[in-house]
């Protein structure tokens, strides 16, 4: 038997703060989002609103060919799903599209380390065509990059994709005055090694003095939950990190209990992804046909 993973994003109907002051998504009302089906998923949400229409941007992913896009949904007012497509497709693995707007423009910033960088895409027809902006150049390949504009310029948070274990329990900061940089990473080391959140997990949220960022609790299983981790100084080369909420997948998301990886604000609404984990043969027959 063989264990696949398999996510589902949903709408919870109450804004980022409002979750991580009850620390729980127990009792908020959820809208999910159509499931992908057999061996496919979808991931990472991000949201953006724009001409009063929510834009919601995921990773699909198809255990078949072990490739990820990045597609777009577009709800209205009412969250009611008006469109989908495809929005950006490279040759390597695309995940995590964080999506922001910043200097008149809007941005996406996705996960893409086997291509060896981390490359800023600039909308040219939001939101269905993209350019890569070669005026961003980013010291590393970088997994989850997120980035957050403080006081005193933009800064990075991302986990490194060498070595091997970093994947999962690394967090490190970069440090620009502009968005298209240059890029300082504020030290060779992580600023957080932890397997219990350091990998980030959705946008930041800035309350009062505090930064508040989603992580990935990694301990049991990939993006079992998410862990809040508040920084007070997003500013400083060495920032203090403190824990927060965590924040797990409720009983009432059945059958998608096994994890949770991602929480993005938008707005009023809040998107999550959440997993279940299925045993079967069929991914074992998709492995051995690639095998020959």
């Amino acid at each position: 038997m063989i264990r696949t993973d398999l996510w589902r994003v949903g709408i919870v109907k109450a804004p980022m703060a409002a979750i991580i002051a009850a620390g729980s998504l127990d009792g908020f009302e959820m809208l999910w989002l159509p499931a992908e089906g057999p061996l496919r998923f979808m991931a990472d949400p991000f949201g953006l609103w724009k001409d009063g229409l929510l834009h919601i941007f995921v990773e699909t992913y198809d255990y078949r060919t072990r490739h990820g896009a990045i597609d777009v949904l577009i709800l209205d007012e009412k969250l009611n799903l008006l469109a989908r497509e495809p929005a950006l497709r490279e040759s390597w693995h695309l995940s995590y599209p964080f999506v922001f707007e910043a200097d008149g423009a809007i941005w996406l910033l996705p996960e893409a380390y086997k291509s060896g960088r981390l490359t800023l895409y600039r909308a040219t027809e939001f939101p269905w065509r993209w350019e890569a902006e070669e005026r961003f150049v980013f010291p590393e390949a970088a997994i989850d990059a997120t980035p957050v504009r403080t006081a005193s310029g933009w800064r990075i948070f991302y986990t490194p994709p060498d070595p091997k274990p970093w994947r999962t329990s690394a967090l490190k900061l970069a440090r620009a005055d502009c968005l298209f940089g240059p890029w300082k990473v504020s030290e060779e080391a992580p600023i957080l090694l932890d397997r219990g959140g350091a990998r980030m997990g959705g946008t930041p949220l800035w309350q009062d003095d505090r930064l508040l960022l989603p992580t990935q609790d990694c301990r049991k299983t990939y993006g079992g939950a998410i862990a809040i981790r508040e920084m007070r100084d997003a500013g400083d080369p060495a920032p203090q990190i403190a824990a927060g909420p965590h924040i797990a997948a409720p009983c009432a998301f059945h059958p998608y209990v096994d994890g949770l990886h991602t929480m993005s604000a938008a707005g009023p609404v809040t998107l999550v992804d959440a997993k279940r984990t299925v045993r079967s043969f069929r991914h074992l027959g998709i492995k051995i046909a690639r095998a020959f």
